[in-house]
């Protein structure tokens, strides 16, 4: 079966977005254009390092290549709005890859689909026939610090760390180790 990749150009939106409880949240990325939805299923983790290597990757870019970089976000780029519906899961995200293009003066996106065999490097940010299903975005700077900032507000908004261990605090508390096992709640 062709490989099926989905190119965002000019996306009327790409965010990061969770469904479900703190504890037990599904994490997305989402990519709009028009009529046209795209959403993938990543682990919170992917999202937490995407995040800071787009960060970096800016940095990079504003020093090497002279490109305008916005030290924060534009206030009309800032999205605080849920994911759109219906949530439907393209794919579960397996390997990602992160590029600028110097021609488009944009940062490069690319999502790859999980699967059982490795991935050959190659096929990432590339047109090729073969391969993993994938989603390729294009993003200004200003639209992928924008992208960054949610994405680390989404990846902390779950449950509050517990004050001695750090360890996630469930609605109805947890082990803590550092209190030889005396169960915590949020109230403690």
């Amino acid at each position: 079966m062709a490989r099926v990749i989905h190119v965002f150009r000019q996306p009327d939106r790409f965010v990061a977005g969770t469904v479900g409880e703190p504890g037990d949240r599904v994490f997305y990325l989402q990519a709009v254009e028009s009529v046209r939805i795209v959403s993938v299923t990543i682990e919170k983790q992917q999202v937490a390092v995407l995040a800071e290597r787009i960060g970096s990757l800016l940095e990079e870019v504003h020093r090497r290549f002279g490109a305008e970089v916005p030290d924060g976000v534009p206030g009309e780029l800032v999205d605080a709005e849920p994911l759109t519906v219906p949530v439907e899961e393209e794919f579960r995200v397996g390997t990602m890859g992160l590029g600028w293009d110097a021609e488009s003066k944009a940062v490069v996106i690319e999502l790859l689909a999980a699967t059982d065999a490795e991935v050959d490097e190659s096929v990432v940010l590339d047109d090729t026939e073969e391969g993993p299903d994938a989603v390729r975005v294009f993003l200004s700077p200003g639209e992928a610090r924008a992208f960054a900032d949610r994405a680390d507000r989404v990846v902390n908004a779950g449950r509050k760390p517990c004050p001695l261990c750090a360890e996630p605090l469930d609605p109805n508390g947890h082990v803590c180790p550092r209190q030889n096992g005396y169960r915590r709640t949020e109230e403690d």
